[in-house]
């Protein structure tokens, strides 16, 4: 008959939410729950909070020989090019490397996400704020394109698709990825300071802006390097193109027709490398100084022309009026002798004083003068 000797047995007390694993001589033996339980003198009780993630003391394949623990254990392996995500209770907790760990069932809700980082797209179903988590983001490439904008996807140096606006996700690995982006909204570009000979040989620089749009995106960065390179100097060769063929008074009378001719000449072309020409114009005409002077003399000459034609003109007028007025005078005596009154009047206006000498011979002059013959 067997007989229990308590006073040399050792009392082991497990709580609520708690397991134990008991130890004989270094040996694994078995897996206690809640509760109390006599071991002799030689066990070894190892507790711990199931709550909590479960690190073996030993070799975890020993450990899983034992069934009860086994059953009681979650066991996640991550391979290689693989990472898991573990939430608890619904929360998201961490990120696993490549490896193996075991948790406690019962006590807390566990979900496991793997995830295959050998591929570049998220197909898993992961919530965006989790995405833009701190440990996620490490494992993460993001690309924004911006409202105006248009991307263009590469994948391992081949073209993929169009991204429209938004935000983009691809898991980091060894697959190469690209993003190309262009921007939609209308561009404005500057041709300044072209020195170009005009017909007569006349040397001049030219400033010159285009507005422009990019309406193909695969067109502009797939199609052609530089495009807006390659637009630059399609604008500068137009231009020097049409200068050349006009004469420096053509130009300056008529610099609308640079402007239309320039964009008649390019909008086909332009098409070519995926933009849309909307506007242009010639924004500057800069002539050199001696060429300004030149100007300068001819424009005073001209004024100085046309002052000369309306003086003569009025001298004209004035003669005509004068030689019209002597005709009428001399047709009509009262006529005459009015206009000489009016005469004598603006003289008299101009005269404060008037001393005579001579007695009544003056006197009678002066009626003579001032008074008109019946």
């Amino acid at each position: 008959m067997f007989n229990l000797n308590l006073n040399k047995m050792k009392k082991v007390r497990i709580k609520a939410g708690f397991a134990g694993l008991v130890f004989r001589m270094g040996n694994f033996r078995k897996v206690i729950l809640e509760g109390t339980y006599w071991l002799i003198p030689a066990s070894r009780v190892l507790t711990y909070d199931m709550s909590k993630p479960f690190f073996p003391p030993i070799a975890l394949n020993v450990l899983l020989r034992d069934e009860k623990l086994k059953a009681m254990l979650a066991l996640v392996e991550v391979k290689d090019n693989e990472i898991v995500l573990q939430f608890e209770d619904g929360i998201f907790k961490s990120v696993l490397t490549p490896g193996r760990y075991t948790f406690w069932k019962g006590v807390t809700e566990y979900k496991f996400v793997p995830v295959n980082l050998s591929k570049f797209e998220i197909t898993e179903d992961i919530p965006l704020e989790i995405l833009q988590n701190r440990e996620v983001l490490n494992y993460i490439r993001v690309y924004v394109v911006e409202s105006y904008e248009k991307g263009l996807l590469f994948v391992s140096g081949k073209f993929e698709k169009v991204l429209e606006t938004g935000v983009f996700y691809f898991w980091k690995n060894a697959v190469p990825i690209a993003v190309m982006k262009a921007d939609l909204r209308q561009i404005q570009m500057e041709v300044t300071g072209q020195e170009i000979l005009t017909r007569d040989k006349a040397g001049l620089r030219i400033n010159f802006n285009a507005s422009y749009k990019v309406v193909d995106i695969e067109k502009a960065l797939i199609e052609n390097k530089d495009f807006e390179k390659q637009l630059y100097i399609l604008l500068q060769l137009t231009l020097r193109e049409f200068v050349g063929t006009l004469s420096l008074d053509e130009l300056l009378e008529n610099k609308q027709a640079i402007a239309e001719y320039v964009f008649n000449a390019i909008s086909e072309k332009a098409g070519t490398l995926g933009v849309q020409v909307i506007g242009c114009g010639v924004k500057d005409i800069i002539l050199p100084g001696e060429v300004k002077d030149i100007m300068n003399q001819v424009l005073v000459a001209q004024k100085q022309a046309q002052a000369n034609t309306i003086t003569r003109r009025e001298e004209t007028a004035s003669t005509r009026n004068l030689l019209n007025t002597a005709k009428l005078m001399e047709e009509n005596e009262m006529l005459f002798k009015l206009k000489e009154m009016e005469y004598v009047e603006k003289i008299a206006d101009k005269i404060n004083t008037i001393s005579l000498s001579g007695g009544n011979q003056v006197v009678d002059q002066l009626k003579a003068i001032f008074s008109p013959g019946k």
